[in-house]
């Protein structure tokens, strides 16, 4: 990477920071929400795992076409990556899952005996039988997309 590559990456980064904590245009929520009872678990988790961020996004698989990610992790931020910090819970997405997870939520469930973080994504157009693989309305997908692009330029 040039200097000038470096600087451009850079005043991205600062504008998508700017999106995450204000909103698109203030038109829009923040990147994502988070229930309250998913930051304690995660908090809690995090004081038993010792992890400083945790990662979301999407990875192309299962039968539906996309699967999403969620994990925690130590490693340091890639250049790729934009930081979403809530106080105390940082997450990490990479640009390409952003207009993707755009507006959903992370929930954190507990049924009966089975525990869950539930991703609640308005985005999402279909789900296989499994509950792991998902679909997206691309419409929707792509017009979030074109917001974030024009705050870019």
């Amino acid at each position: 990477m040039n200097a000038s590559e470096i600087k451009q990456d850079w005043q991205i980064q600062k504008i998508l920071t700017h999106v995450i904590r204000l909103g698109l245009n203030n038109t829009m929520e923040s990147i994502i929400e988070i229930t309250d009872e998913a930051i304690q678990k995660l908090l809690q988790k995090q004081k038993e795992e010792q992890f400083a961020y945790i990662r979301l996004g999407i990875t192309g698989g299962g039968c539906a076409g996309f699967e999403y990610v969620f994990d925690s992790t130590n490693h340091e931020p890639l250049s790729e990556d934009v930081v979403i910090d809530f106080g105390k819970l940082k997450f990490l997405m990479d640009k390409i899952s952003l207009p993707y997870l755009l507006g959903m939520t992370l929930d954190y469930r507990k049924e009966g005996l089975n525990e869950v973080f539930k991703f609640i994504n308005p985005k999402e157009e279909a789900a296989c039988g499994c509950g792991v693989s998902i679909n997206f309305d691309l419409s929707k997908v792509e017009a979030d997309e074109n917001k974030i692009t024009a705050i870019q330029l």
